[in-house]
Formats: C-alpha cells, sequence, structure tokens
C-alpha cells in the first residue's frame, strides 16, 4: 500500500474514533485475519470464539497487516491480525490500538526465496535484481534489515510491492528474481527457488519480527469481556499445540482446517508450525514479551522504519499501545487458560 494512502487513512480512522459505536452486545465482532499458520485456525474453524464469547463473528480475510490497519483505523475491524512491522508504524502514526497477545515470534516461516535462473548466488547478487514483498509488512522489515546486514543499500535493489497472492504469479512470469513471503505464497516458491535466508536468521543479526493480535481501543473499553475471552481461547490453542506439537498435526482433522483457512498444502503445515513460536498465556505477560519485550520491539522497529523513511517520526513511548490486562484477565478463567508448554 502506497505510504500516503496509509497516512490518509489512518487519519480518517482517528478522526472517526469518538463516533463509532459499539454499544450494541447484538452487533457482530468483526475479526481480521491473515492466511498464517498457526494453531488458533482451529479454534476459528470450529467456532470456538463465537461460543466463548456468545457474540456473533464476522471473519474477514485480509492479505497483509497494513490492509489490517487501514480497515482498523476507519471503524471496519474491530480485532485484528497483524505483523511488527506494520504495528510499530500504526502506533508511531498514533492509531488508538493496542497489542493484547503476541501471536507468533517468527522464525522459518517467513523467508527471502530466489528464482531459479535468476542468476542470485549470494546476497551481493541482488543488486539490479528486483524484489517482491508486500509493504510494510514484516517481511518487508526483514527485507531491509537484511539488505542493511548484507552492506547492500536498499537503492541498490528493485522492491516491489506485491500482495501475497499476487507474487507466484509474478515469478512463474518472470517479472521478479526473488520475493520475501509467507505461506501458502512461499510454498510455492520453493519448488523453483531457493532459499537465502530467513526471518529466524535476520532476528539473529538483530531484527527479529512477531506477529500479534490487536484491537481498537474503544471497542476494547466498552467490551473488555469479549477480548478477553477471545484472548482465552487464542491462549488455549497455543497452549494445546505446545504440549504435544506431532499429536496436533497428526491430528488429519486439526491439518483440514488449517488447510482450509490458509490455502497452505496440508503436508507443509507441520515445518510451517514448526518455524515459528506460539506463546502461551503464562509466557504473554513475561518481561520478553507483553511485560516490556514488546514495547522496546515496538521502538526499535519504530526506529529502523524512521531511518528508512518509512515512518515521520518515531514516539518517545510505546507503552500505550501494549497491555497484559487482556491477558491477566483470560487468566483468571482458569487453569487451561494458561497451561504451561513442555
Amino acid at each position: 500500500m502506497h505510504r500516503s494512502r496509509f497516512i490518509a487513512v489512518v487519519a480518517a480512522g482517528l478522526t472517526a474514533v469518538s463516533a463509532t459505536p459499539w454499544a450494541l452486545a447484538a452487533d457482530p465482532v468483526r475479526v481480521a485475519y491473515q492466511t498464517v499458520v498457526e494453531p488458533a485456525k482451529v479454534a476459528q474453524a470450529d467456532g470456538a470464539y463465537e461460543k466463548a464469547t456468545g457474540r456473533t463473528i464476522e471473519w474477514r480475510k485480509f492479505e497483509s497487516g497494513a490492509e489490517v490497519l487501514t480497515a482498523v483505523a476507519s471503524g471496519d475491524i474491530h480485532i485484528g491480525y497483524v505483523g511488527s512491522s506494520p504495528l510499530a508504524a500504526a502506533a508511531s502514526r498514533e492509531l488508538p490500538i493496542e497489542t493484547i497477545l503476541i501471536a507468533a515470534e517468527i522464525g522459518t516461516a517467513e523467508a527471502l526465496v530466489v528464482r531459479q535462473g535468476a542468476k542470485i548466488d549470494k546476497p551481493a547478487d541482488l543488486a539490479g535484481k528486483k524484489v517482491a514483498v508486500p509493504f510494510v509488512s514484516t517481511t518487508h522489515y526483514s527485507l531491509l534489515a537484511a539488505l542493511k546486514h548484507w552492506g547492500l543499500d536498499a537503492r541498490q535493489v528493485t522492491v516491489v510491492n506485491l500482495r501475497p497472492t499476487e507474487i507466484p504469479a509474478a515469478w512463474q512470469r518472470g517479472d521478479i528474481d526473488a520475493a520475501y513471503v509467507w505461506d501458502p505464497a512461499l510454498g510455492k516458491l520453493k519448488a523453483t527457488g531457493k532459499v537465502l535466508t530467513t526471518s529466524a536468521e535476520v532476528a539473529g543479526w538483530g531484527a527479529p519480527t512477531f506477529d500479534a493480535w490487536i484491537v481498537r481501543k474503544d471497542f476494547a473499553q466498552q467490551h473488555p469481556e469479549v477480548v478477553a475471552k477471545f484472548v482465552q481461547v487464542t491462549g488455549e490453542a497455543y497452549a494445546a499445540y505446545r504440549r504435544d506439537p506431532k499429536a496436533f498435526v497428526a491430528d488429519a482433522a486439526n491439518v483440514a482446517k488449517i488447510v482450509r483457512l490458509t490455502g497452505a498444502n496440508a503436508a507443509d503445515i507441520g515445518d510451517l508450525l514448526a518455524g515459528s513460536k506460539f506463546p502461551t498465556l503464562a509466557e504473554q505477560v513475561s518481561p520478553a514479551l507483553l511485560g516490556g519485550g514488546t514495547v522496546k520491539a515496538l521502538t526499535e522497529t519504530s526506529q529502523f522504519l524512521k531511518a528508512q523513511g518509512k515512518v515521520d517520526k518515531v514516539l518517545p513511548d510505546y507503552t500505550g499501545y501494549v497491555t497484559t490486562r487482556h491477558v491477566q484477565a483470560a487468566a483468571k478463567a482458569g487453569p487451561a487458560a494458561v497451561a504451561t508448554a513442555r
């Protein structure tokens, strides 16, 4: 998404905040999800969120965090799934949101893949090549961080803004030489390409990324019980996976549900889940995550984006964009909600 359009929509969302009514309990809760492979897709497919909250939920699929945040800014979405880079950008623009749960600490689930025949054997070969990535995404941030680590000026590479669903077709046509993306697009590229680096490696270079669930502050203030139940169901799904990842993947029903909501290949689900870490509720409130680490990560990501010219300013404090209260409320629901991973 073009930066100017994103800023304009965010500004419109800020103007609409006080005028947006969430008062009617009968109104559907509108939730934005992405095609990321993660354990809570099973709970989504099972209707567990609806059962826990007692509310109708309208699940809306988006292709990137930037698109999710545009919908959140306009008031069209209450709760959304976004990556750390678009989250930092939105916070820096003072969108009235808060992070309620770290969904995934990204590792090999996102990667930079180079096309066979593009003559890219090492990072230096990216100079003069076309690399596709969804702008203002975690992979965009990771790509820029990788280029910096390799000593490549981003201006030496033609970075093309494409949605994940657009990337495989551009790849097949030979319009791009490489792409940094997630599944299901990632799996398609790997079939005829080579992984140059992953977000796990980029994290080791000092640029970690994560996915998170966020909520509009006005909705959270008026419906804290809905947010707490949403967090509880998600946390329980993560704990179920973490207790026994092999058994979780061995359940054909679990795999089928994830495939239906993501479009990923069934055979890849186990590896894709293993490519990220899904923190349990007990881990969420630790100093490493919502208890402090997330604020630090948002600050550092925003500083990087500012240096890259992707945001206009860095806030002095990002504490107001992260909260533990919904996780704490979810934890009071019972031991199953905070099951400690093995």
